[in-house]
């Protein structure tokens, strides 16, 4: 059983303790959506005010719904469109202070009014975005940005997409 203990009044110290934390998580374990699933929940316990927590995975010209904590979310979002689809275009991290000012947003959940998109990339390939929303405006600022993308790349390789589930095989009677 895990139980992380993440509190810091300081921003830095919260990410560090917070990568720390993801890092013992996936350690080991090849299951991407495993991986993403335990990181949902940890980001959904550490982080203050957010109302959704999760991923989108690369799914070749969109992003499908990955892992998350929160309420029930768009499946799917082409690249380009919206927060995540522009962090999966440009590959470049969106923090945006008021979701309704940005251009094409797709509202999900009404009560969002911030989000963070972080690109995870590895070895040059769009893996997934991570997904934060909050309920309040410009919830999120250049430390959370720098500290999930501390986060991403920590997590990187252990959510490449040739990883797969671990299968069991039928015994023929």
């Amino acid at each position: 059983m895990y139980d992380f203990r993440i509190a810091a009044d300081d921003k830095r110290e919260l990410y560090r303790q917070l990568i720390q934390a993801a890092d013992a998580l996936t350690d080991g374990e090849p299951d991407a959506v495993a991986n993403m699933a335990n990181i949902s929940a940890l980001l959904w316990e550490s982080l203050p005010d957010l109302n959704w927590a999760g991923f989108y995975r690369n799914g070749g010209d969109e992003l499908v719904l990955g892992p998350f904590q929160g309420r029930a979310a768009c499946i799917r979002i082409p690249f380009g469109k919206g927060v995540c689809g522009a962090a999966a275009a440009s590959q470049e991290p969106q923090c945006v202070e008021d979701v309704h000012a940005f251009p094409g947003h797709i509202t999900c959940d009404s009560a969002s009014r911030s989000e963070l998109v972080v690109p995870i990339v590895h070895q040059g390939e769009l893996i997934a975005v991570l997904d934060l929303d909050s309920p309040s405006l410009a919830r999120f600022d250049a430390e959370d940005v720098a500290g999930c993308l501390e986060l991403a790349q920590t997590l990187a390789p252990r959510l490449t997409l040739g990883r797969k589930s671990p299968g069991r095989e039928l015994k023929k009677s």
